[in-house]
């Protein structure tokens, strides 16, 4: 063998003969073929198996597709290489292209999901933060508008860099289509299914742009902050209530009492915070009782109806009674309310109270109204 000969059998050797891509993940969306400087020999064998499409580049514009098959590249399967080629110095000369293998199976259960809290607006609730995941399915239906928009343009090739740009896309729409459907925070489990209906009607244009087809998406849920589903938690349990404004006072205090029982102090430690929960308790049970309409005051009962009864005890139905703590005042409370304080021990009868109309602060049980002194010692036997 001449040294001639041997020249040209090491050439040869770059060129590129069998062009195949056996996909071992199976979740490769494209597959580069690694050509680079190395040239595609005239007469090369590709083989194209199922689900998947070969497609020839050239300067960086998609040529010549091929579907699932086996092929012995020439003029006649290349008609676009052949074209922009031209073959000058003979149909055999080796020529040099980029090939992409796209995957064109179904891909199912790929997940999306909120990466940070999305702003929303809720009828009822106010601006709240929420979350949201699921899944989604997709094929690539367009291999020459996938390579043009995605591959191409943006030059990705991993999975998970293509991946993300849809799940961007996703949370996006998806956003659009809560704000729109105007349901409430409260009712967002019950209408999954609504939701993933209306966001598919939305991305799947979108995906249609990338030659891409968005077969189905799941919403699987959506969740609020931690503070939000605590508060709702506390609605729910007064709703269980029936008096709201004393039930509210007595759950308020359960609370606390349950709280301070862990406390290694006992309550005598924990008297602020017996005392705090007793006054946001009767806080909240007033903004909680629903205002006249207009703040108008109350109708006078009609004629001939019987005047209601006077409370018990001689007590004023209206919180007036105010209790320092600590050196901090909480109130205000009614007289029924102070009497029951004081009857579970949550306060102690000589706890300084004050109303309009006393001189000053002044023990609870030296108020002859509430009923709390001590009886006097009985008298001496015989």
């Amino acid at each position: 063998m001449s040294w001639l000969d041997n020249i040209k059998q090491e050439a040869g050797h770059q060129f590129i003969e069998i062009i195949e891509w056996l996909d071992p993940s199976r979740d490769t969306l494209v597959y580069r073929f690694p050509v680079y400087n190395q040239e595609i020999k005239m007469g090369a064998q590709l083989t194209v198996r199922e689900n998947q499409v070969a497609l020839f580049v050239n300067q960086g514009k998609a040529a010549d597709l091929f579907p699932p098959g086996q092929y012995t590249l020439s003029t006649m399967n290349v008609p676009i290489l052949t074209t922009l080629f031209g073959w000058k110095y003979g149909f055999q000369s080796p020529f040099k292209a980029e090939v992409y293998f796209f995957n064109t199976r179904m891909f199912p259960d790929l997940k999306w999901g909120t990466a940070n809290p999305v702003m929303m607006r809720d009828g009822e609730l106010g601006m709240i933060r929420v979350r949201a995941f699921g899944s989604y399915v997709l094929r690539i239906a367009d291999p020459k508008q996938f390579f043009a928009t995605i591959v191409g343009t943006q030059g990705l090739t991993a999975t998970p860099d293509i991946l993300g740009q849809l799940r961007s896309l996703i949370v996006s729409k998806l956003s659009d289509a809560v704000a729109e459907s105007h349901i409430s925070a409260l009712d967002l489990a019950a209408s999954y299914d609504e939701l993933a209906a209306t966001a598919t009607a939305k991305i799947a244009p979108e995906f249609a742009t990338f030659g891409l087809e968005l077969s189905k998406l799941v919403v699987e849920n959506i969740s609020l902050p931690p503070e939000v589903e605590a508060a709702i938690d506390q609605r729910t349990r007064l709703g269980l209530l029936g008096d709201r404004m004393q039930q509210y006072t007595q759950l308020q205090a359960a609370d606390s009492l349950h709280a301070a029982a862990a406390n290694p102090g006992g309550l005598s430690s924990a008297g602020v915070g017996v005392g705090a929960g007793l006054a946001m308790g009767n806080l909240m049970a007033q903004s909680l009782a629903p205002p006249l309409a207009g703040g108008a005051a109350a109708p006078p009962p009609p004629p001939g109806a019987a005047p209601p009864p006077p409370p018990p005890h001689g007590a004023i139905a209206a919180p007036r009674w105010s209790l320092a703590i600590d050196g901090k005042t909480y109130g205000p409370y009614t007289d029924d309310a102070l009497r029951a304080m004081v009857a579970s021990g949550q306060v102690a009868p000589s706890t300084h109270a004050w109303r309009a109309g006393a001189a000053g602060w002044a023990p609870l049980d030296s108020y002859a109204e509430l009923g709390l002194a001590a009886p006097p010692p009985p008298p001496p036997k015989g």
